[in-house]
């Protein structure tokens, strides 16, 4: 995503919103986990409104975004128990090498809350494509569209250690 002729304003994070009353306290990331080094990307038609949707609906936390006249160039937005996602306005010829098209991205987020989010994510009209449920790996989740349609699950399975080094 094109990082160039970023706004001051632009650097300021903005308050995240409190948990919801069924949420309680948000985790913060394990203790002695490594920052993540992982983030899923993608572009957006309209990414204000999906940065929106991402903070204000789901829970995204808004840690920066930078914009180039009224196009986002890059944003970041952490799931405040680790993690998070990159995106930018819908460049096509960056998506063709590096994000590819809105609505053809998903990624999964591991919560610890994953029922009060389906139930606060149910009520507030968004579309869910897999409904809450068990799996036999060990994981309860479901999954969701957002408005740019992309794929989207949330779940408890914060996948398996990793195996000490050998040799």
């Amino acid at each position: 995503m094109n990082t160039t002729a970023r706004t001051p304003e632009s650097h300021a994070p903005r308050t995240p919103r409190p948990p919801a009353a069924d949420e309680g306290t948000r985790d913060a990331p394990r203790p002695g986990a490594p920052a993540p080094t992982v983030w899923p990307t993608l572009q957006a038609r309209d990414a204000p409104a999906l940065i929106d949707f991402l903070v204000g609906t789901v829970g995204f936390l808004r840690t920066v975004v930078h914009t180039d006249g009224d196009r986002v160039a890059h944003a970041q937005l952490d799931w405040p128990e680790g993690g998070g996602v990159m995106l930018g306005s819908y460049d096509p010829a960056a998506a063709a090498g590096i994000c590819g098209t809105p609505g053809t991205s998903g990624a999964y987020v591991v919560t610890a809350r994953v029922d009060a989010l389906h139930a606060r994510l149910t009520a507030a009209g968004v579309r869910i494509t897999g409904e809450l449920a068990d799996k036999p790996y060990g994981s309860r989740e479901f999954g969701i569209l957002d408005p740019e349609g992309n794929r989207w699950s949330f779940g408890t399975y914060p996948g398996e250690p990793r195996p000490a080094p050998t040799g």
